[in-house]
């Protein structure tokens, strides 16, 4: 009983979907010492298995099976039409038995037994050969009827959060705008959410292009990860943008209205950000940048390796409203093209921040000449991150010469 409360937790634990079937399977092995276990999960119309994650299996028997698991034919699929306890000692001489796959190894003993989520029949969970050689008894078929209802509600659980954080992901990437060229300038952003089952994100960007060639661009993070940073990060953009619409100009003059504005907000977040305005200046292009703490701007300039315009990085926004700041300023070559990121492009737990930074320094070199819209995919497709924070790109390029 105690083996079965504990592999009962240890199904229950988990939120990720696949790693919470593979639990159940090999818990079950565990409990009544089966060489083999699999889940097959079933189709929505219940008549065949949609999913087959099998257990116990030797690298060379996992490539001999590949793109030929079972498909809920034979044994399979009898307990599929008959979804109670089915325990056989003898699996060729069954009459429902139909052989094994190509490359499946051959198995004797078999125990199934159907896992019921909300009443309907959501898949069998499978075990073959006990280790002493013996049949599956009575007792282990209970043992294995337990778990499988203690795996229904571990994998209802699953299945509802994998709903909820798909639903939180689309609410986010609403809360997002959608970037595309502002003439004469190429424009593009990406954002993609953490691979961990975390809760919503807290970063941001905006690109907003004005009637003389003046484009502005802002990028942030609000520190957190549930909807109160999903909710000040939305409040964050908007009344950036209405700034940008009072034509502040110098972007340091738009982060300190900013922060005041936010620290008359209620529990107020940190949030680090970047304002960057790219606009013409004597027939030549020029970036001038404010930070509040945020990762720096990446220039790529033809012809050149990546450079990190790495100036002071300004305390974030929501920290201490008397410190001023200040603006930066770069000329920009013909056919540049500015990068704005949050830290979870290059973070990593593993590494140092600054080898992240060197890693994607030399990823945008090598795709420099891409397009922006490319360019950020590639960029969010290849990050040195570890995945654990959600990832914003978004980047600018200038006319390749004086005239849009």
């Amino acid at each position: 009983m105690q083996t079965l409360l504990a592999a009962m937790l240890s199904v229950s634990r988990d939120l990720d979907l696949g790693r919470v079937l593979r639990r159940i399977v090999t818990s079950a092995m565990e409990l009544v010492g089966a060489h083999y276990g699999a889940i097959g999960v079933l189709s929505e119309d219940g008549r065949r298995l949609s999913m087959f994650i099998p257990e116990g299996l030797t690298e060379q028997e996992r490539a001999d099976l590949a793109g030929d698991l079972p498909q809920g034919r034979g044994l399979l699929g009898y307990l599929i039409e008959h979804p109670k306890p089915l325990r056989v000692g003898d699996i060729p001489h069954h009459r429902a038995s139909a052989g094994f796959p190509r490359g499946h190894p051959q198995m004797k003993t078999l125990l199934g037994v159907a896992i019921t989520v909300q009443g309907r029949v959501y898949g069998n969970l499978y075990l073959a050969d006990r280790g002493d050689g013996l049949p599956f008894d009575s007792r282990d078929e209970d043992i294995i009827v337990a778990l499988a209802g203690a795996a229904a509600v571990a994998i209802e659980n699953a299945r509802q959060y994998e709903h909820v954080r798909s639903d939180s992901e689309e609410f986010q990437r609403l809360l997002l705008p959608e970037v595309s060229d502002r003439p004469p300038f190429r424009t593009a952003a990406v954002y993609r959410p953490a691979s961990e089952p975390n809760q919503l994100g807290g970063d941001w960007y905006d690109a907003l292009a004005t009637a003389d060639d003046t484009c502005y661009l802002a990028i942030g993070d609000v520190c957190g990860h549930d909807m109160a940073a999903a909710a000040s990060m939305s409040q964050t953009r908007s009344m950036l943008r209405a700034l940008l619409h009072t034509r502040l100009h110098r972007p340091s003059r738009v982060l300190t209205q900013l922060d005041l504005t936010l620290h008359a907000i209620p529990r107020n977040l940190v949030t680090t950000a970047l304002v960057a305005r790219v606009h013409r200046h004597h027939n030549a292009w020029v970036l001038q940048w404010s930070n509040a703490g945020h990762p720096p701007p990446l220039l790529l300039a033809p012809g050149r390796p990546a450079q990190y315009l790495d100036r002071d990085p300004g305390l974030p926004l929501g920290v201490d409203l008397s410190l001023p700041r200040h603006d930066h300023s770069q000329d920009l070559p013909p056919g540049s093209t500015i990068v704005l990121y949050t830290d979870g492009l290059v973070e990593h737990h593993q590494h140092s921040l600054t080898d992240g930074l060197r890693t994607l320094a030399d990823i945008a070199t090598a795709h420099a000449d891409q397009y922006p819209a490319q360019l950020c995919e590639t960029l969010a497709d290849q990050h040195p991150g570890d995945g654990h924070d959600d990832i914003a790109v978004l980047a600018l390029r200038v006319p390749n010469g004086h005239h849009s």
